[in-house]
């Protein structure tokens, strides 16, 4: 899951354009991007685009409302019989939300991606997230929704750096996700016509441990997948560190190429090399 692409489940252009993205995961939204009055519209194409495209990339998920909306009966009620591959959920507060989204559907272990740290009392929940695996494969973090919450006026500053509490946000989503052994997933970057920005943003979430990042705008895609595929460079190095390691036998140190390398770092060659192989980059 290195690019998650929101799609509106109401726009059958949007949606259209969304699977010729490239994108990993394509999530049909029945939350924020569907206007009340358009949810079940939204519900009934969203079940039509499963129902036709079983069996053919991308991954396709449904970000359904959040528990206390009242609406996540009905939105479960419309896609469940179509077979979607996993849900998205916002505004989760604890792994226990996560468990009761995965009961109500009655999914049989379908993956969940929650989003958890979309409100300020969430931002104290991201270590219970531990006990909702399965069905919690994934976290991932919102920013705009968490700087309502907070009453900010902004949640990035001037030069467009995130602010002390999204950063925050951000480590705490990363820390759980890697505690509870699931993929963390950075936010989107919501101006799409800015590439230089989203691949420096991309760079350091993948840089800090992130293996994805959530997209708006199917232009956002082709650049979120390159920053979080390894590259020749790096799976060429990875490949000389564990050769080092398996040529120096039961050593917890070797050098190499100058420089004293120990157990982490083979462990991180390893899964750079795991994570290459995943998308054919070895």
């Amino acid at each position: 899951m290195r690019s998650l692409l929101f799609v509106p489940a109401d726009s059958e252009r949007k949606i259209a354009r969304g699977l010729a993205s490239g994108a990993d995961v394509v999530i049909l939204d029945l939350e924020d991007s569907v206007a009340a009055a358009n949810k079940p519209a939204a519900r009934r194409l969203a079940a039509e685009v499963l129902g036709s495209e079983r069996g053919s990339a991308p991954m396709l998920m449904v970000r359904v409302n959040a528990l206390d909306s009242g609406l996540v009966e009905a939105d479960l009620e419309a896609v469940m019989p179509a077979g979607p591959d996993g849900f998205m959920q916002p505004k989760t507060r604890r792994g226990e939300d996560v468990k009761a989204l995965a009961a109500m559907a009655g999914s049989g272990g379908l993956p969940i991606v929650a989003i958890a740290t979309e409100t300020a009392g969430a931002l104290f929940g991201l270590q219970s997230y531990v006990d909702a695996v399965p069905p919690l494969a994934g976290l991932t973090w919102g920013a705009e929704d968490l700087s309502s919450d907070l009453g900010a006026e902004a949640s990035r500053d001037d030069a467009g750096g995130l602010t002390d509490p999204y950063r925050l946000a951000r480590t705490l989503c990363l820390v759980g996700a890697r505690a509870a052994g699931i993929e963390p997933i950075d936010t989107v970057y919501v101006n799409y016509r800015d590439e230089r920005g989203l691949e420096a943003e991309c760079r350091a979430a993948a840089r800090d441990g992130f293996t994805g990042k959530m997209a708006i705008h199917p232009d956002q895609v082709a650049p979120i997948n390159s920053a979080f595929t390894p590259s020749p460079d790096a799976v060429a190095r990875a490949r000389r560190i564990v050769e080092a390691f398996d040529a120096a036998g039961d050593l917890g140190v070797v050098g190499l190429e100058g420089e004293m390398l120990d157990r982490p770092h083979l462990l991180r060659a390893r899964q750079l090399l795991a994570r290459a192989a995943r998308y054919g980059a070895s």
